[in-house]
């Protein structure tokens, strides 16, 4: 494969989409020295940045052209396909960075489409919010083309650590998703305890931190179990927590609730899959069992 010539460690760059995560990406960026082409369907969003050093593309193809590293990021994978097809040929020799949310399969469909035009694709997963863009507390997750993240490693990591995922495109969307999923669970739990602290009286930034420590010493405790149980399909010795006992306990959780006004929603389903579980007769085994009921046949999703 051709590739565009590299300056040393400052790879022209040019990055596709400038809401507050795009223009974070093209700022740090400049900040580092790299030669940075923009593009924005909003002509406007570009000033800062050109102000600052960047050069304004006219066209999504003018901005391909421009530089051997191309970062894309969107609203969704319809406007990766809407502004990169049209590139064609720009396309050809190039890496193709994409930072758009989306999904694994959605990974591998934009993954064919640059392919096919002669370009080599990442597809990543962004673990910050914009400020923390360009700090060591950003993490960036990639998977696609081993050999294109080696090549722009030192160039991405301008962005925050850059940790490779492997050859498979949908891999870093997989995770991304994973822990986003993982964190908005978290979220319903602290939503729902401070709502009750809050009906009860009690002062929510003094409740604050023990719910903080509290739920690190679970997760720190659980998540080797539910892991182990995921993988091998063991529990790893008797529960600490039976099921059934836990069970019994959201009917407090109910209870409290409803004495204070606060609302169930964000616990009763988890509720109902335990209680399903313990009249599935694994009342004696821990929380991790509850796995085995998130899984579905994608064959019975897909039928008529």
């Amino acid at each position: 494969m051709s590739t565009v010539p590299v300056d040393g460690d400052r790879t022209p760059v040019t990055v596709i989409g400038l809401g507050r995560m795009g223009s974070a990406l093209a700022g740090a960026f400049l900040a580092a020295g790299h030669p940075v082409t923009v593009w924005n369907r909003s002509p406007e969003k570009a000033g800062p940045l050109v102000e600052r050093g960047a050069v304004r593309a006219a066209t999504p193809a003018e901005a391909v052209a421009a530089s051997p590293l191309v970062v894309v990021c969107v609203l969704d994978y319809a406007a990766v396909h809407h502004l990169l097809a049209p590139a064609g040929a720009a396309l050809a020799g190039r890496t193709v960075v994409n930072l758009t949310n989306g999904t694994p399969m959605q990974a591998g469909e934009a993954a064919g489409l640059v392919a096919g035009h002669g370009a080599e694709y990442l597809d990543g997963g962004i673990m910050a919010v914009p400020p923390l863009i360009g700090t060591p507390r950003s993490l960036i997750l990639y998977s696609g083309s081993p050999e294109a993240f080696a090549r722009h490693r030192t160039t991405l990591e301008v962005l925050g650590t850059a940790t490779h995922l492997g050859s498979d495109p949908g891999l870093a969307p997989l995770h991304d998703l994973a822990l986003l999923t993982g964190m908005y669970g978290m979220f319903s739990g602290l939503l729902h305890a401070t709502a009750l602290v809050r009906a009860a009286g009690v002062g929510a930034r003094d409740f604050a931190p023990m719910l903080s420590s509290w739920i690190k010493t679970m997760a720190d405790a659980a998540l080797p179990r539910i892991a182990e149980y995921a993988d091998t399909g063991e529990h790893g010795g008797p529960a600490g927590s039976p099921l059934a006992m836990q069970a019994a306990a959201f009917a407090n959780f109910l209870d409290t609730g409803e004495e204070l006004g606060v609302r169930p929603d964000l616990i009763l389903p988890l509720m109902r899959l335990v209680e399903r579980r313990v009249a599935d007769g694994h009342g004696d085994e821990d929380i991790h069992g509850v796995l085995d009921l998130l899984t579905t046949d994608p064959k019975e999703n897909s039928a008529p």
